[in-house]
């Protein structure tokens, strides 16, 4: 099998994976907010392939979340690859540009304050319309709810990644899976 095969399958891998523990593992922490370990799979997709194979995957386990598991809609689904993608993207990235650990690191913080503003932002503009409530109610939990939940589960996933990351990629390569 060439190398763009296993990489399309390896994608296809991936989503499939990242779905699966979105519904393994989806824990309701606050409102309507919940921690979802997908990001990890989606991240370590765009440490292997690139940030654009993160946000490929990212568009796809959305979607496919939204019209399955999902109570939240097209807010939801928005939502999820907005915070998905400025995590991932981001992280990856850098990741890409200094493929070392001190880059892995690098690219993590960076995912990990990225993917926080990100939903800091898109929740003032989008929460109100998905919760039918004033503007001005979603900006008073800005701080004191979604900013720390952001921050806690993006951080979790970076912790994980970078514990996971380099014994997946070892038995990928031991597999003849994947190349470099």
């Amino acid at each position: 099998m060439n190398s763009k095969a296993k990489k399309v399958a390896l994608t296809g891998m991936l989503c499939a994976l990242a779905f699966a523990t979105v519904v393994a593992i989806r824990i309701p922490v606050v409102l309507f907010l919940k921690y979802e370990a997908k990001d990890i799979i989606i991240a370590i997709g765009g440490f292997m392939f690139g940030p654009l194979t993160s946000f490929i995957v990212s568009l796809i386990v959305s979607f496919i979340e939204m019209i399955t598991i999902s109570d939240t809609g097209y807010i939801g689904f928005a939502m999820n690859v907005i915070s998905t993608c400025s995590f991932v993207t981001v992280a990856s990235y850098i990741y890409k540009k200094k493929h070392d650990i001190s880059g892995a690191i690098i690219g993590l913080i960076c995912g990990v304050l990225a993917g926080t503003a990100a939903m800091i932002a898109w929740n003032y503009f989008l929460t109100p319309i998905y919760m039918k409530i004033p503007r001005a109610a979603v900006a008073e939990m800005l701080i004191p709810t979604f900013l720390p939940f952001n921050l806690a589960k993006h951080s979790i996933n970076a912790g994980i990644i970078l514990l996971i990351y380099k014994p997946i990629v070892i038995g990928l390569r031991k597999a003849h899976l994947l190349v470099k």
